[in-house]
C-alpha cells in the first residue's frame, strides 16, 4: 500500500495531476468528443494553455504585490484560448477586496478599452458576478492617451480583467497597463498550505473550464430528425444576440452583445453570413475551433472587425466562411478545420442586434464582391 503524502503541497499536486489527466476524456470521450486529428491535438494544447493561465492566476499570484499578466493575446499560441480574436489583447491582475490600488497606462490604439472586476464564490471557482467595470468612456484619458485612476477597496473582487480592442493588432499599439498596491505588501507566504491551495484552486478552475470546452457543434439540418425535439444549436447556424447581464459566468465583458453559431463544411462549401451593424464603438466576427480559439493573426484570415470588413451599399455586412480564403473581400478561413464555432461581439452597441442572417451554399455559388 502506498503511503499518503505527508505534505499538503504533495498531495494537491498529485490531485492536479489526477484533474490532468481525465481533463481528456472531455474531448476523447461521450457527446463532445471530437471528430477529427487537428481538434484532438487542440485539445492537448488547450490543456497545456489553460494550466499556463490557471497557474499564473492561482498558484503565482500575489494580490499585494499585483500586476498584469497576459490572458490572451493575438500573438501568442500559448495564450489563444477562451473566446479569443486577432483583434484584442487581455490582461488579468489578482487583487483584494481589502486593498486599494493604482491603475495607470496609455490608450496606445486602441478602439475601446476598459477594466472589469470580478468576484470569485470559492478557490478556483469562476466568478458569477461583476463587481467594477470602467469602460474608456468612465475614464479621464489626457491628451496623450494617458490615464490614472484608484480603485479599491471593492467588496468580493477577486481579479480584474482588462480589454483592449485594435483596429488592426498587427499595426496598432497596445494600450500599456500599470497596476500598484497603495498598501505595503504582506509578507511573501508560499509554504505547503498555500501552494497546496493554489494548486486545489488551479484543478478546480481547469475543472470547470474543460465543462464547458470542446464546444458543440450540433447536427446540419438535413441529418435532423423530425421526430422529437427541436435542435436549438443546429450547425451552419449562428444563436440570437444577447446583452451580458451583471450576473455573469466566467470573465464575460458587461459592454458587449454576443451572438454564437457553429459550422460543418465540406471542401466545396461555404457560408454566407450577413448582418446589420448597430451603432456601435466596435464589432468583430471570428472563426473558432471548437475551443473558443484559433491561430495567432498573420496565419490567416479567420476575424474581420468595424474596420477591416467591407459593407454592402444597405450597410449589411456579408462574410464569406470556407476551409481556405475565397474571392469575396470579407472571406474568412477556418484553416481548414472542417468544423469549428463562429462568434460575433459587439462592443457598446445602441440596441441587441438583430440575428445574423446564414445561408449554406456550394463555394462555387458563394458571392465573391460586396451587393450594390
Amino acid at each position: 500500500m502506498t503511503a499518503a503524502p505527508e505534505h499538503q503541497s504533495t498531495a494537491a499536486w498529485h490531485e492536479l495531476l489526477d484533474t490532468l489527466r481525465d481533463l481528456e476524456k472531455s474531448f476523447l470521450e461521450g457527446d463532445r468528443a471530437v471528430q477529427d486529428d487537428r481538434h484532438l491535438a487542440d485539445g492537448y494544447r488547450q490543456l497545456a494553455t489553460t494550466l499556463g493561465v490557471a497557474f499564473d492566476t492561482y498558484l503565482f499570484a500575489e494580490p499585494s504585490r499585483p500586476f498584469f499578466m497576459e490572458l490572451n493575446t493575438p500573438f501568442r499560441r500559448d495564450r489563444r484560448w477562451g473566446g479569443d480574436n486577432t483583434d484584442a489583447f487581455y490582461r488579468l491582475a489578482v487583487v483584494s477586496p481589502d486593498r486599494r490600488y493604482r491603475i495607470s497606462g496609455n490608450k496606445g490604439d486602441a478602439i475601446y478599452f476598459a477594466i472589469t472586476g470580478y468576484n470569485e464564490p470559492s478557490p478556483g471557482a469562476w466568478s458569477d458576478k461583476v463587481v467594477l467595470h470602467k469602460h474608456d468612456s468612465d475614464m479621464d484619458v489626457d491628451a496623450d492617451g494617458s490615464f490614472s485612476f484608484e480603485i479599491g477597496p471593492v467588496p468580493e473582487i477577486a481579479a480584474i480583467v482588462t480589454r483592449d480592442y485594435q483596429l488592426d493588432a498587427e499595426s496598432g499599439r497596445p494600450v500599456t497597463w500599470h497596476i500598484e498596491a497603495l498598501e505595503d505588501p504582506d509578507p511573501i507566504r508560499h509554504g505547503d498550505e498555500e501552494t497546496a491551495a493554489g494548486l486545489r484552486a488551479t484543478a478546480a478552475w481547469l475543472r470547470t473550464m474543460f465543462m464547458i470546452i470542446p464546444l458543440s457543434i450540433g447536427v446540419r439540418a438535413e441529418e435532423q430528425s423530425t421526430q422529437g425535439h427541436e435542435i436549438a444549436n443546429a450547425a451552419n447556424t449562428m444563436g440570437p444576440p444577447y446583452q451580458v447581464p451583471d450576473s455573469n459566468f466566467g470573465w464575460s465583458a458587461r459592454d458587449a452583445c454576443y451572438s454564437f453559431g457553429s459550422y460543418d463544411l465540406a471542401e466545396d462549401e461555404a457560408l454566407v453570413i450577413t448582418h446589420r451593424p448597430p451603432a456601435v464603438r466596435f464589432w468583430s466576427f471570428c472563426v473558432w475551433n471548437q475551443y473558443m480559439a484559433n491561430h495567432s493573426a498573420g496565419d490567416g484570415r479567420t476575424s474581420v472587425n468595424i474596420a477591416s470588413a467591407v459593407p454592402n451599399a444597405d450597410g449589411t455586412v456579408t462574410v464569406v466562411v470556407s476551409h481556405g480564403p475565397s474571392a469575396h473581400p470579407n472571406a474568412l478561413s477556418t484553416m481548414d478545420y472542417p468544423r469549428g464555432n463562429l462568434a460575433f461581439r459587439w462592443f457598446l452597441p445602441d440596441h441587441v442586434p438583430e440575428a445574423p442572417d446564414v445561408r449554406l451554399v456550394k463555394l462555387a455559388d458563394a458571392p465573391v464582391a460586396i451587393t450594390g
